[in-house]
């Protein structure tokens, strides 16, 4: 459990003291959010200034994650805290990012960091005591080349354009960084053949062997021939593993590289040249294609930024110019042409076409776009936007030119957004690679221990001394725990880059875990399992009244109103009565909560529920009338009944429906084990029971208010132990927060639905969960899989090594070969189905 404490002015600052009603109330709430154990006032203050003090859990909430909540409920602590996400390129291997991490937790004012061994670095610091200087010159002395401070969608543009200047003036560029960097920056895997140095030298090491081994056969050779050949093999198959080896031990380290140069240099003193030879060749050629396996995943990742086109096509003074992506303004019309690149986030304003949304949203199917009502509005502040208006960066137009009005420059776009944050899930550990790093810990130093007595072992039992040297070096490359690192990250990093190309953003791996083991789902209703606008569904004429004439006289008086009902009434009347004339309302007079009053023609017309005519006169609707009133609302519909004058003439009722795909989405959720799915509604329960019955729900939990919401997610949590809450992520955060994992729907419309859910789905469509609960599943599958893979390797070797089995050349290759496994059992996430039986 850590600490983390925080002056109170900082989170709040127009309260005068920490007596204030409003610290209780930022208390409360802080202390819903999974992670924080115990939120208080601080015993003492920083300079007499009053503080709150954070007890949280690292392993379940970051610094970075208080900061975001803490800014929801009216707090900043940017000012005290820096958040960095650096890309680097130079990380050998999980353990290398394992001791680099240990480097920058040991700086003091870094309060965490989490480093990826796919090259991205999480850091959480006290600005007053550190800064991004400093950490970059600790980064460098490890001997990492900083790629990037930015996301790597700027990255990718700044690239493009200096490509653009043309080559002379990207040499001299080049110069002037690395004057700057003060070193060459040779990556630890580059050299003479470039990245694949490592993979050629382990070639040549082989081929060398293989030569020398082949000649020690023939008798015309002389075997000093052989001898020089191994000497070669030693040189290409071990000038990394000493390279690194060194690095570490200089460091005060102990790896895995280091025990298999003293277990090469232990086979030549003894006189086995072929077989050092072979352990450095085996050892080297795992490595280099543990890298290949671990780039595929990157590159998969990096993909996602190639997606930015680098220039568009931009309207101004009645001329089209080309510009550079980063140079667009909010505002700016930019001109799509058929079949090219959407280049920024924006709103249609002229042109229809059906856009591929699938690089950023994965909907399979082509989007319809249309121009909005006004163009000339400023639609960056608007947050709800259709989406048949909506333009998202990196999507690909259709057949059709397309104008789009600017909303977001290239750095805030959704596409960069969505970058920074599956870079940022690199750096999350699960509850798994937690798990397996603390029992390395202990794992580590009781095998050094076993190898100190194996040296021993000429002093008990009748063999030479270099015959228990022999033994104790392979039982040390039989206990290295390489595959048992690799196994948990590469499942990480592979399940997060095919849950982003399927238009699905886990942010880590925590929740790509918890998701796989969920049995219970907690669903908003509104815009959640329902479209989130209410329809027209009955017209019920009374007397000598048609459904028409019905329909006109409702549209013709809520035509004047403003009400969302009454936009639903106008929106889908009218379409039901096709071209028909609607006559004009005057004098609308709104009765709050109940109803409406207005004057069509010489008629007198009221329209509302129940409650208004029970105040309006004493010509009260009948008991048959009042019957089939409460049977509609009994059936989720919202009613309004209609009078003209002194006769009732009719109802209509209205309901916010289904989502088409919300019955089938359940039936396929309840088919893969969720066993209950619970909607929370504000609504009242007669309509949550409704929605319920018709969709497939096991529970509909109705009038709740948002707080309410929290303390149900509480109550599933004790009957179900893990719980995810589905919502839009706007006033469903305080549930997200509660719940296991929180998941946001429509995240690509919505900047707040990607800051505060744990898995964000970027389309608004429910039926994307089955995807990510299956593939989460199989992440976890595969996670266990290497579990067992590199455990049951290790546990397997250790004793056929120490009762002399298994010699040292096939305790590499047994080793080498199940590190490969579980990388290459990782990658099959990237090639998993979106299926849905």
């Amino acid at each position: 459990m850590k600490k983390l404490q925080i002056k109170i002015p900082l989170l709040l600052p127009e309260v005068p003291d920490e007596k204030d009603q409003c610290v209780q109330k930022l208390i409360q709430q802080l202390q819903d959010k999974e992670g924080l154990e115990k939120v208080h006032v601080a015993d003492e203050t920083d300079n007499g200034v009053p503080q709150l003090c954070f007890h949280y859990n690292p392993e379940l909430i970051t610094i970075d994650q208080i900061q975001k909540l803490a800014k929801r409920t009216g707090a900043s602590i940017i000012d005290k805290y820096g958040h960095r996400l650096i890309e680097v390129e130079g990380i050998r291997h999980t353990r290398h990012a394992r001791k680099i991490e240990e480097a920058l937790n040991r700086l003091d004012g870094v309060l965490q960091s989490a480093v990826s061994a796919s090259g991205m670095i999480g850091l959480e610091f006290e600005t007053a005591k550190i800064n991004d200087e400093k950490i970059l010159t600790v980064l460098r002395k490890e001997g990492l080349d900083i790629l990037s401070t930015e996301v790597e969608v700027e990255r990718y543009i700044k690239k493009t354009h200096e490509a653009e200047k043309g080559e002379e003036q990207k040499e001299e560029a080049d110069k002037e960084h690395e004057h700057e960097e003060g070193e060459d920056h040779e990556h630890s895997h580059g050299g003479i053949f470039g990245k694949n140095t490592e993979l050629i030298f382990s070639i040549i090491c082989g081929a060398l062997l293989g030569i020398g081994f082949g000649l020690s056969y023939v008798e015309a050779v002389p075997s000093w021939v052989s001898l020089a050949l191994y000497i070669g093999a030693y040189f290409f198959g071990g000038y990394f593993t000493a390279k690194e080896a060194i690095q570490t031990v200089a460091k005060g380290g102990f790896e895995i590289d280091f025990l298999m140069l003293v277990a090469a240099i232990g086979a030549a003193i003894l006189g086995e040249w072929a077989e050092g030879a072979l352990l450095l060749f085996l050892f080297s050629m795992g490595h280099a294609l543990e890298h290949y396996a671990m780039n595929k995943a990157r590159k998969s990742i990096a993909a996602l930024a190639d997606l930015a086109p680098k220039t568009a096509l931009v309207k101004r003074n009645g001329k089209t110019e080309e510009v550079g992506i980063e140079e667009l303004s909010i505002g700016d019309i930019i001109v799509v042409k058929p079949n090219s690149k959407i280049s920024a986030d924006g709103v249609i304003v002229s042109g229809t076409s059906s856009v591929n949304q699938a690089p950023i949203t994965g909907e399979s199917v082509p989007v319809d776009k249309e121009p909005v009502d006004n163009p000339d509005k400023d639609w960056s502040q608007e947050k709800d936007i259709k989406d048949e208006n909506r333009a998202f960066s990196g999507t690909i137009n259709g057949n059709n030119t397309l104008e789009i009005k600017v909303i977001k420059v290239a750095k805030d776009s959704t596409l960069s957004r969505l970058v920074k944050l599956v870079n940022e899930a690199q750096t999350q550990k699960s509850p798994t690679q937690l798990l397996t790093d603390k029992f390395e810990k202990y794992f580590v130093p009781s095998v050094l221990a076993l190898v100190v007595l194996l040296l021993g072992a000429f002093l008990v039992i009748d063999e030479t001394f270099s015959e228990s040297f022999y033994r104790a070096m392979a039982v040390l490359v039989a206990a290295s725990p390489c595959a048992l690192a690799i196994s948990t990250p590469s499942a990480v990093l592979s399940g997060v880059a095919r849950a982003a190309k399927g238009g699905v953003l886990i942010k880590g791996g925590r929740p790509l875990e918890d998701l796989g083991v969920l049995t219970a789902l907690a669903f908003d209703k509104t815009g959640t399992l329902t479209e989130g606008k209410p329809k027209l569904t009955k017209v019920v004429p009374l007397g000598n009244v048609s459904e028409n004439e019905l329909l006109k006289i409702a549209v013709a008086v809520e035509n004047l109103s403003d009400h969302p009902l009454a936009k639903a009434v106008v929106r889908d009347g009218k379409e039901r009565l096709k071209d028909t004339v609607i006559p004009e309302a005057s004098d609308l007079e709104a009765v709050l909560g109940k109803g409406i009053k207005a004057s069509l023609g010489s008629d007198k017309i009221y329209i509302g529920n129940l409650d208004l005519f029970e105040d309006l006169d004493e010509n009260k609707p009948s008991q048959e009338i009042e019957e089939q009133v409460r049977e509609l609302e009994g059936g989720g519909n919202t009613t309004m009944l209609i009078r003209r004058n002194a006769e009732y003439i009719g109802t209509i009722a209205l309901m916010d429906t289904p989502r088409e795909s919300a019955k089938a989405t359940l039936a396929e959720l309840k088919k893969i084990g969720i066993k209950r799915m619970i909607m929370l509604t504000g609504d009242n329960q007669q309509v949550a029971d409704a929605v319920a019955k018709e969709i497939g729900l096991t529970d509909a939990w109705g009038s709740l208010l948002p707080e309410e919401k929290v303390d149900a997610i509480k109550k599933l949590k004790e009957q179900e132990s893990k719980v995810a809450m589905v919502g839009d992520g706007v006033n469903d955060a305080p549930a997200m927060a509660n719940s296991t994992v929180g998941i946001a729907m429509g995240a690509a419309g919505s900047d707040v639905a990607l800051e505060t859910a744990d898995i964000a789905l970027m389309a608004d469509k429910l039926e994307t969960l089955p995807f990510a609960i299956g593939l989460s599943r199989k992440a976890k599958g595969i996670i266990k899989q290497n579990l067992w893979i590199s455990l049951g390797i290790v546990a397997l070797l250790i004793p056929s090594t120490i009762f002399g089995l298994a010699n040292i050349g096939i305790a590499v290759l047994i080793h080498e070969g199940s590190t490969l496994v579980v990388v290459f059992n990782a990658l099959r996430l990237l090639a998993y189905k979106k299926h849905l039986s």
